[in-house]
C-alpha cells in the first residue's frame, strides 16, 4: 500500500465517520425537535454538501484508482440512466406500500415517518427547491458510499463485501426511522451498489436514488399517509 492511497484510506473513512454521526445526530433530534424551516433548504447545509462532493473528488484522485473502478465513466450513461430511473421508480413504490403496511399492522413500532415529515415541502415553489436540494445530497451520498467506499477499496476487499458492508452503515444511519427505516434504507443501499458493480458507473445508482427520493417525496404529498 502506498503512502498515498493510505492517506486516501485514512481520509475517507475519517469523512465517513464525520458524514455519519453527523446523519445520525441530526435525525435522532428532529424526532423531538420541529424547526421551523425545511432543513433541505437551508443554505449552509447545502454549501457544505456541495463542498463534500468535491472533497469527494479530491480523495477520488488522490487514491491513484483507476477512473472507471470509481464509476467516473459515462460512455453508455443513456442506457445506465434508464436503467436507473427503472429501478429507482420500483424501489419508491415498493417501499411506499411496505411502509404503509407496516404502519397499519404495527404502527409506529415498526417506523417513525417523523423526519419524513419535518422534510416535505409545504407549497409548490418548496417543492421543486427540494428536489433541486436533493442533487447535491444524493451525489454526496453516491460518490462517497458507492464510489471511494466500493470502488476505492475494491483492492482490499471482495465488492460484493464491500456492497453489504456500505449497505449496512447506510441503514444503521436511518436508526432514528425505527426499524423498516433501517432494513429499507440498508436494502436500497445495497440495491445501489449492485447498479454501481453491474454498470462500472455511478450514472445508474445515482438516477436510482434521486428518483426514489424524489417520488417518495411527491407520493407522501399526493397520497394518504
Amino acid at each position: 500500500m502506498t503512502i498515498r492511497y493510505a492517506l486516501f484510506l485514512l481520509i475517507t473513512l475519517a469523512l465517513t465517520a464525520f458524514i455519519g454521526y453527523g446523519t445520525f445526530a441530526t435525525a435522532r433530534l428532529l424526532r423531538t425537535w420541529r424547526p421551523d424551516r425545511n432543513l433541505l433548504l437551508l443554505p449552509q447545509e447545502n454549501a457544505l454538501r456541495v463542498l463534500l462532493v468535491l472533497a469527494c473528488v479530491g480523495l477520488g484522485l488522490l487514491s491513484g484508482v483507476d477512473q472507471a473502478v470509481l464509476g467516473w465513466q459515462w460512455r453508455d450513461w443513456q442506457i445506465d440512466a434508464a436503467w436507473g430511473l427503472g429501478v429507482g421508480l420500483l424501489l419508491a413504490g415498493g417501499f411506499y406500500l411496505a411502509t404503509r403496511l407496516l404502519v397499519h399492522w404495527g404502527g409506529g413500532r415498526f417506523y417513525s415517518p417523523s423526519v419524513l415529515e419535518i422534510l416535505l415541502p409545504t407549497s409548490p415553489r418548496e417543492f421543486w427547491l427540494v428536489l433541486l436540494a436533493f442533487i447535491p445530497a444524493v451525489l454526496l451520498e453516491e460518490m462517497l458510499f458507492r464510489s471511494l467506499l466500493i470502488g476505492g477499496l475494491s483492492s482490499l476487499a471482495s465488492p460484493l463485501l464491500l456492497i453489504i458492508g456500505t449497505g449496512i452503515a447506510f441503514g444503521l444511519l436511518h436508526s432514528p426511522q425505527g426499524i423498516w427505516g433501517m432494513v429499507g434504507a440498508g436494502l436500497a443501499g445495497v440495491i445501489f451498489g449492485l447498479l454501481f458493480l453491474a454498470t462500472g458507473s455511478l450514472v445508474a445508482p445515482l438516477m436510482a436514488h434521486y428518483v426514489a427520493n424524489s417520488v417518495q417525496i411527491a407520493l407522501a404529498l399526493a397520497l394518504p399517509r
